[in-house]
């Protein structure tokens, strides 16, 4: 038994189920959320069946089939799988799998007791199928190398250059912690040893609780994968389908496109807006990506950002946040492939002190934002 099976054990997890996540549970792709948000990793089972439907939508495909009871009767079950982007991008199709077909699907039920299994794997015809490859998300596009490209001005071009098409991914960090924390995490923010938390950020008490009881429970009742809730703060830069910056530049403003979340925008204005820097009029309402107003410092933008709702969660991994909270982000374009993006983080509701963490985006050149909505069947 692991750290992190003995940490969970001991608040209260099932040892069992935390067993069963050891033996297939690190291997397994979960697009969304964590597998354990949803499905019981303590009782995994094997069904097979004849496929009705498939449902080839994002967040998540569905494949659903009939399992055939010892007497005789038929009821129908959904398989769940990775997103449409994974899948595509791993060489599957829509028609891989047809109605008719015959499939045996391996892997953890749902909690709630619905027919309802995670494919962990997938098989037709002995072959095993709807697999993602480790590098779906990395092997996009070549890594490009070039100068900073420029505006006539001489100001870095956020996005792509001229006559080019674009987007950054592929974050060096996922999950958002304090620079120099020695922490691991899986990609979704899942710590892999409890007794680290304190370790993430300089939390006061009641958010440090707040956190461990996220990490507890799986991440369970993240607003993104229950609400379709975008994914604002710092954590819009560390998802795995990326963002455009598009530089709007005779409105002095810039949107931030994403792909993850319900392919959500936000606008940094890089003009002062008034006086005192604050947006004033209707946006005074607190909003999930807040109000941004962005300066350059040298070849560095810096975004300065309030008025953020509570409704969200800022970090993959559930770090809390209150409405005092202000964050300074720090854009800097080194070159034509890398991104830096550094965030100071300043809520005095939630920490004892403002912190940074920062990594690194690279640029996916010749390619346009793949398609992904969470709303499509969440469900």
């Amino acid at each position: 038994m692991n750290r992190r099976v003995a940490s969970l054990c001991a608040s209260g997890r099932a040892c069992e189920i935390l067993a069963a996540l050891l033996v297939f549970g690190a291997s397994a792709t979960f697009a969304h959320h964590p597998v354990g948000a949803k499905f019981d990793e303590g009782k995994v089972t094997t069904l097979s069946g004849r496929v009705t439907a498939v449902d080839w939508a994002n967040p998540h495909v569905h494949v659903f089939f009939n399992v055939k009871a010892a007497d005789g009767s038929e009821s129908n079950w959904a398989t769940e799988l990775a997103s449409v982007v994974e899948l595509d991008g791993s060489g599957w199709a829509a028609d891989t799998i047809e109605p008719g077909d015959t499939i045996t699907v391996n892997g953890p039920v749902a909690l709630n007791g619905s027919r309802q299994i995670w494919g962990t794997t997938v098989q037709l015809d002995g072959k095993t199928v709807f697999t993602v490859a480790e590098d779906v998300f990395s092997s996009r596009g070549e890594a490009v190398s070039g100068p900073t490209p420029r505006w006539p001005d001489k100001q870095p071009r956020l996005g792509p250059p001229k006559g080019e098409t674009g987007y950054w991914a592929l974050p060096s960090k996922t999950s958002l912690m304090e620079d120099g924390a020695t922490v691991a995490v899986d990609k979704y923010g899942v710590l892999a040893n409890m007794n680290d938390a304190a370790k993430v950020a300089p939390f006061q008490k009641w958010a440090l609780d707040l956190y461990s009881l996220r990490q507890r429970n799986w991440l369970k009742d993240d607003p993104m994968f229950l609400n379709c809730i975008p994914p604002a703060g710092p954590r819009q830069f560390q998802q795995p389908f990326g963002f455009q910056l598009v530089e709007d530049r005779d409105r002095s403003r810039i949107f931030v496109l994403l792909s993850g979340g319900n392919s959500n925008w936000r606008f940094i204005y890089t003009d002062d807006r008034t006086a005192t820097g604050q947006v004033t009029g209707n946006d005074d309402n607190p909003l999930f990506y807040g109000h941004s107003l962005a300066k350059w410092e040298g070849d560095t933008m810096v975004v300065t950002t309030t008025g953020f709702n509570e409704g969200f969660w800022f970090s993959n991994g559930g770090l809390p946040h209150t409405n005092k909270l202000t964050l300074t982000e720090r854009f800097t374009r080194s070159d034509l492939g890398t991104l830096h993006y550094a965030v100071t983080v300043d809520d005095p509701g939630a920490y004892t002190r403002p912190w940074t963490s920062s990594w690194d985006l690279h640029w996916v050149a010749g390619q346009e934002l793949p398609e992904f909505y969470c709303q499509d069947n969440r469900q």
